[in-house]
């Protein structure tokens, strides 16, 4: 059983030179094409900026497959 939120959504991290905004707007992007709920999507957002860059890159890592 995997333990990421949503598994079947991959997203392509590498190539955004350690943007922060960039990761977030894929991940953002993916979730909203894959018609997550707009509250879920929220809740991934809060959690993301909630603290440094490897936060939110380990938060991505567990809502959606990091490729």
């Amino acid at each position: 059983m995997s333990d990421i939120k949503y598994p079947d959504i991959e997203v392509q991290l590498t190539g955004n030179d350690g943007n922060a905004y960039a990761v977030l707007g894929n991940v953002k992007r993916a979730l909203r094409r894959a018609k997550v709920d707009s509250h879920e999507i929220e809740l991934f957002m809060q959690e993301a900026m909630s603290g440094d860059y490897d936060h939110l890159l380990q938060t991505c890592c567990k809502w959606v497959t990091v490729g």
